[in-house]
């Protein structure tokens, strides 16, 4: 749930109360509070919005009441899930309010996430992106089952559906984010050694060295508010390049990169004249950078100075 001060006096109310079964219920919460979170920030790919979720779905887990419920852990990602998809489902199209693709908002971790590599694979941005290409219930029941682990009967009462039903949406949408998502998962000490070398290669300003870390095929995908975006993907090392060098740092000060984890994985955070100017997630095959996900939109990654705990278990 979020942090504002009406929260936190409402949740120390409930602690407070003197009741043991509203207190034993705030505790269950905030015992499963951190695989609530990843659930909603998976389905949503915004920090902003799982906390909003969160928040609801607390209310709702006291409303309900939760010695009505025989598996607290069940219970809660049902009701978390089906909040984040009644969300996924009022929202308009994200592209709207932005210029360029739209790229999931990038989320702080602490840097051993980087070595939980199931957790890195399914919160990376590359994996996030093509989750946008699903369907609300496509993408919920492809996530509560892939990355979760959850049982058939488990996603269909989260998401209102058979069990034989959740079955085919789970093998389609496998289907359909196979042959999109990148194949090779590579270690946390490559993908560190390919944002060093990608840092190397951003503070020489030199294009050719620059080329020799980015894959022949690399694809730039930029997300901001501001118009300083790219309108599409950008394909190619050349293309990269060149975007790179004439699209970053217009100004008097060279940019610096800072190394950080965000959902998981290695990336820079993009510093120009001592301002935060955007997140760079980097995706690679172990050798060279084949992905650069660079979200500048200003409302996106002001939420880097906190690490966010994740959990899928």
């Amino acid at each position: 749930m979020d942090n504002t001060p009406e929260t936190d006096d409402r949740r120390a109310a409930y602690r407070d109360s003197g009741d043991p079964a509203v207190i034993e219920s705030t505790e269950t919460f905030l015992a499963h509070r951190n695989l609530l979170f990843t659930v909603a920030y998976e389905l949503l790919g915004s920090a902003v919005d799982a906390e909003d979720v969160l928040q609801e779905t607390w209310l709702r887990w006291h409303a309900v009441g939760s010695d009505q419920i025989v598996d607290s852990r069940a219970g809660l990602v049902r009701i978390v899930t089906r909040q984040a998809l009644n969300r996924l489902r009022s929202v308009q199209r994200r592209g709207e309010s932005h210029v360029g693709p739209w790229l999931p908002a990038p989320l702080p971790t602490a840097p051993d996430a980087a070595h939980d590599v199931e957790l890195a694979e399914s919160m990376a941005m590359a994996l996030m992106l093509v989750l946008e290409t699903l369907t609300p219930t496509e993408r919920a029941v492809f996530v509560l089952r892939e990355a979760f682990d959850l049982g058939y009967d488990e996603i269909a009462a989260a998401v209102g559906k058979a069990p034989t039903a959740v079955r085919q949406i789970a093998h389609r949408a496998r289907r359909h984010v196979a042959v999109r998502r990148p194949h090779r998962a590579v270690s946390a000490d490559q993908a560190r050694q390919a944002a060093d070398s990608l840092r190397h290669a951003l503070e020489t300003g030199e294009p050719r060295v620059l080329l020799d870390v980015l894959a022949p095929d690399v694809v730039l995908v930029s997300d901001g508010g501001d118009g300083r975006a790219a309108t599409r993907p950008v394909r190619g090392a050349d293309r990269v390049v060149r975007f790179i060098v004439g699209g970053i740092g217009k100004s008097k000060a060279a940019p610096t990169y800072e190394p950080v984890v965000v959902n998981g994985n290695a990336a820079l955070a993009v510093h120009t004249d001592g301002e935060l100017d955007g997140i760079m997630a980097i995706g690679t095959d172990g050798a060279r950078v084949t992905g650069l996900y660079f979200v500048r939109n200003p409302a996106e990654p002001s939420r880097i100075d906190s690490e966010n705990p994740l959990t899928l278990r």
